[in-house]
């Protein structure tokens, strides 16, 4: 008996979800329809511009579905009328009702991304390094009416090192999450089920949503921590700090031996070295002036965004 592909709905909005949304289109299965976020106004011009599964969609021909909610009685049988075997769902951004979820024949699935039960919630990729996780990953739960909280069906894990970004795990963990969900797809086109694994709630940690008073860099903290917060919250929201009465967003920086005994958040020495919490530093590598371009320590110096002079 052959093996019959499946007819799939793919949910998703980000770069993150398109990765797999790609991978799916090369397939052997049949993506019938795309369900993502609305068009937003992005820009100077605030011009209306498609999520990046959107724009992948249409560029295969798929008919895409942009509902604000799926709350209605109206949408959710807009969507079981498409008779699909399976939802795959990444970072798509709507809460799923009941009735959507029961929908598929085999339900719908979700990419997450992190290693659940740790980091349930909308920003594990960040929290991950922020935190100083040895490790991260994907997993891919059977979703239920609950956030994350759903049963797990598989894993794949990935060491993190100490020059990790945000950036970076995001671009492995899509990777991962695609060939992943086209390993569970060929398990259920083949034994027609999944066997999952329910999550263990005494390890539940939470991912809040970002925002932009998390990027407030407090120099008392040491300096390990303040690295882990600029890899983690860059590009969004972005790590600022007050630097000579002058406020800078902090793009790159790196660890340094140095020990002092100054107070806290003080620069100590002129290719950008700042004193942290615990008697640590940290080396600016690249910062950006508020409303100017991204520049070198040094050539802020020199262009005059930082009297190190009055400073040191």
């Amino acid at each position: 008996m052959t093996n019959t592909p499946l007819k799939i709905a793919f949910m998703g909005t980000p770069d993150f979800a398109a990765h797999t949304l790609r991978e799916l289109c090369k397939s052997e299965h049949e993506v019938m329809c795309v369900y993502s976020q609305p068009p937003r106004p992005k820009g100077r011009g605030h011009k209306m511009q498609n999520s990046p599964v959107h724009d992948l969609a249409e560029h295969n021909n798929i008919p895409v579905y942009t509902p604000k909610s799926l709350k209605k009685k109206e949408e959710q049988e807009k969507f079981a009328a498409h008779n699909v075997d399976v939802a795959i769902v990444a970072a798509y951004g709507l809460l799923l009702p009941e009735a959507i979820l029961n929908a598929p024949k085999y339900g719908c699935l979700n990419i997450h991304g992190s290693l659940l039960p740790r980091w349930r919630g909308a920003s594990p990729i960040q929290q991950a390094i922020w935190h100083g996780d040895a490790k991260s990953g994907v997993t891919i739960m059977q979703m239920d009416k609950g956030l994350d909280t759903g049963a797990m069906i598989a894993k794949d894990e990935i060491t993190l090192g100490a020059d990790m970004t945000a950036t970076s795990l995001h671009d492995l963990l899509a990777h991962m999450g695609a060939n992943l969900t086209l390993e569970v797809l060929d398990i259920l086109t083949r034994d027609k089920k999944l066997i999952s694994e329910k999550q263990d709630d005494a390890l539940v940690t939470y991912a809040h949503l970002l925002k932009k008073s998390d990027g407030n860099v407090d120099w008392k903290q040491n300096a390990l921590q303040i690295d882990a917060q600029v890899r983690a919250l860059n590009p969004w929201p972005g790590v600022w700090a007050d630097i000579g009465g002058r406020k800078f967003k902090i793009l790159e920086a790196e660890l340094d031996n140095y020990q002092h005994d100054k107070r806290c958040g003080e620069v100590l020495s002129k290719d950008g070295l700042l004193s942290c919490g615990q008697n640590t530093a940290l080396k600016l590598l690249k910062i950006q002036p508020s409303g100017k371009q991204a520049m070198d320590f040094i050539s802020a110096v020199n262009g005059g965004y930082i009297d190190v002079e009055k400073i040191l």
